[in-house]
């Protein structure tokens, strides 16, 4: 990072003159900017969800993520709000929202694909690493040289994860030895590193967990693709074969692995409930209001009112997730109620892929060619895995109930 972006001194009005002056420099001006109108049938149609696309397509977009980053990090935007002391800007959330808008006037790659890597596993490095941990992987992972993935779900594990099965075993040098598999691994055929909760003892559940992170280029392991009803294969199973991890990339005190899984998980929820600019804005009032105009349905009461209820669904979590984030970003330790955040963003995914089936018919699963019909597809056919995706709704509605309301568990 330059010398002259260091430090807190710096007015918001500054600060954004100063990103709109880099990403200027080193990025076109978006087609559409970030104040202008949706306009029906201009530029692509393509409507992604979250995790939905093919690993080549991914693979073959890395170098241009991994550039965006390095050039951020050296410019003082790489980690706005982080700790000076890890390379961070440590300035408040208000520049980093700041960046963001801006962002959105231009055509950069985003950080979409960097969600489990910079949302959820550098927030646990920062809250239970050593010193030496935490300036050796945020400054990478925030400057795009390493990515990272989520290693927790197993076959027999996946909402009950206390009973994961992954082993790690301490041989006579002192270095651990993991063995066991994962699955639903978001962007493990991309990372580079893997938060990984492994059962290291046979003490009761909760204390017998220890967490590291496993180089995902070791000999051992292994990643294999899931292929998806969307035709995307983002999640993978990774299967480790007595795979070598030195004592130092352990993630807090040994068996201590169930309080490091939930902050990771508690980050999840936010990172899931969250929009990521650089992102295909399927969400977009403006977009859904053309898609309905374009069907024909403007003056349909019916789906006036259920574009009604889907608009105040979204709003709602939107300004939930923004109150949860800044508290997250002053500091404040995420606790159970950032679990809403995910259950919004499930529920609104379900209710936004039932509303634009209603809207479109058949159109929405023959493809006729017409721009942003078929397009849609994948967002209808990816929703339910949002259900899944982060704990299962069940689970976490239980974890409110629990946690949050004070009920009794359930018998």
């Amino acid at each position: 990072m330059s010398p002259a972006s260091t430090g807190p001194d710096i007015s918001l009005e500054d600060f954004t003159a100063e990103a709109e002056s880099y990403l200027a420099q080193h990025y076109p001006r978006a087609r559409r900017g970030a104040e202008q109108r949706f306009v029906w049938g201009e530029g692509s149609d393509e409507v992604r969800v979250f995790q939905e696309p093919d690993p080549d397509v991914e693979a073959d977009a890395l170098p241009a993520i991994r550039a965006w980053r390095a050039g951020l990090w050296e410019a003082g935007l790489g980690w706005i709000t982080g700790p000076t002391e890890y390379g961070g800007r440590g300035l408040p959330s208000a520049y980093q929202r700041a960046f963001e808008r801006v962002s959105r006037g231009f055509e950069v790659p985003g950080d979409g694909s960097l969600t489990v890597s910079l949302g959820m596993i550098a927030p646990t490095i920062l809250a239970h690493g050593g010193e030496e941990q935490k300036r050796h992987y945020l400054p990478k992972m925030f400057s795009g040289e390493l990515i990272s993935c989520q290693l927790f779900s197993e076959p027999g594990a996946g909402s009950d994860l206390a009973s994961l099965s992954c082993k790690a075993v301490r041989d006579d040098s002192g270095t651990w030895r993991l063995t066991g598999q994962k699955v639903w691994t978001s962007g493990a055929h991309l990372a580079d590193i893997g938060e990984i909760i492994c059962r290291t003892a046979d003490e009761p559940r909760h204390r017998n967990l220890t967490a590291f992170l496993v180089d995902m280029h070791a000999e051992g392991v292994q990643v294999r693709p899931l292929r998806q009803m969307t035709g995307g294969a983002s999640f993978n199973e990774v299967f480790l074969d007595d795979v070598p991890v030195p004592d130092s990339a352990r993630l807090d005190e040994e068996g201590n692995g169930w309080k490091v899984a939930l902050t990771t998980l508690a980050n999840e929820r936010g990172a899931m409930g969250a929009s990521s600019f650089g992102g295909a804005g399927i969400l977009s009032t403006e977009r859904l209001a053309e898609l309905v105009r374009h069907a024909g349905a403007a003056d349909d009461p019916v789906v006036r009112r259920a574009f009604g209820e889907l608009l105040v669904s979204l709003r709602a979590a939107r300004y939930t997730q923004q109150v949860m984030s800044a508290r997250a970003k002053a500091g404040d330790a995420p606790g159970p109620e950032v679990a809403l955040n995910k259950i919004a963003l499930s529920d609104n995914m379900a209710r936004l892929g039932s509303f634009v089936a209603e809207v479109l018919g058949p159109k929405a699963v023959a493809d006729t060619g017409e721009w942003g019909s078929y397009a849609w597809t994948s967002v209808i056919l990816g929703a339910p895995g949002y259900r899944l995706g982060g704990g299962t709704d069940e689970v976490l509605k239980n974890t409110i109930a629990q946690r949050v309301l004070g009920l009794p568990r359930a018998r």
